[in-house]
């Protein structure tokens, strides 16, 4: 009667630039002097590799990042390791987080 209905969610939305960031490229890479192009392909060719990537890894990264940054070097899925990613992203439901972590750590 007072539990809940149904399951809560993982409310964590991924977002992806790399579109914007690739046409901004293409659009220098048309304007290019020689000796600019094999820095922009080589821009190019790095985009293209980051948004191949799943929303999966994206995730994972964005957690590593975060406890990389805190110093924390345990697992991804500890305890501690979620009380850091909630510390380092303060709007972070527990749940989330837990799921983040679990996540990251199946990825690593």
């Amino acid at each position: 009667m007072f539990g809940r209905s149904k399951p809560l969610e993982l409310n964590v939305v991924v977002l992806r630039d790399a579109d914007v960031i690739a046409h901004g490229i293409r659009q220098a890479l048309a304007d290019a002097t020689p000796e600019e192009r094999p820095g922009l392909e080589r821009a190019a060719a790095l985009v293209a590799q980051a948004a191949a990537g799943s929303d999966a890894e994206l995730r994972a990264r964005w957690v590593h990042e975060r406890l990389a940054a805190a110093g924390h070097e345990g697992p991804a899925d500890s305890v501690q390791a979620i009380k850091t990613l909630r510390e380092s992203a303060p709007g972070l439901s527990l749940l989330s987080a837990v799921q983040l972590a679990k996540d990251a750590a199946a990825t690593s």
